[in-house]
């Protein structure tokens, strides 16, 4: 089964954000970082029950991380139904938390 992953407004910032934050230091790490989280991303069609439960309380809101260099990222999603992933939140490992 395949799942139609849609993200929300926030989830569109926070990659636009992390990019820009990227491109003004290495334009070249930036596309790679911005490839490497949307064929994460793409995992979570095919799979998304694989990926750490975000709380206990939850077992459709998950977390999945994304290794790029030494560090990565953290991509906090619901899985809302038989056929729809929800991207909520993107946030590099080093942030605190979810913006």
């Amino acid at each position: 089964m395949s799942y139609r992953v849609r993200y929300t407004k926030a989830a569109k910032e926070d990659i636009v954000r992390l990019y820009g934050f990227l491109v003004d230091q290495d334009i070249t790490a930036a596309r790679n970082a911005l490839d490497v989280i949307q064929k994460g991303i793409e995992f979570l069609r095919d799979f998304p029950f694989t990926c750490r439960k975000a709380t206990p309380e939850d077992p459709l809101l998950r977390e999945m991380i994304i290794s790029f260099g030494a560090r990565g990222y953290v991509v906090l999603f619901e899985i809302e139904d038989k056929k729809t992933v929800t991207i909520l939140a993107v946030r590099h490992q080093r942030e605190e938390d979810y913006h």
